[in-house]
């Protein structure tokens, strides 16, 4: 997505506060729906938090690492279960992030 290649490279700073849900949608000529969707993936990826009233931010990198290391610590374990390699696991997990 768009937004964690931002966030990523520095060009949405951690605190940085996105436009509102109708707002974008207006904007992008899309449902509101698919941007608050858009919004709840991001959130679940740490990448942002909803704020309330005062919207939603992009959280500090830190942050979002967090999230992602109990994820991978969750592949591991569910990869180890079933008997996968690491070779194996880098493999499916290579596959998911689209890498060739």
């Amino acid at each position: 997505m768009h937004v964690i290649h931002l966030a990523d490279n520095g060009s949405l700073p951690p605190g940085t506060r996105l436009p509102a849900v109708r707002a974008l949608a207006e904007v992008l000529d899309v449902a509101p729906h698919t941007v608050a969707r858009a919004y709840k993936e991001l959130e679940a990826a740490g990448v942002v938090a909803t704020r309330g009233r005062n919207g939603t931010v992009v959280c500090a990198r830190d942050e979002r690492l967090g999230g992602l290391s109990a994820a991978a610590a969750t592949y591991a374990a569910a990869a180890k279960a079933q008997g996968a390699t690491f070779a194996e696991a880098v493999k499916l997990l290579a596959a998911a992030y689209d890498v060739p």
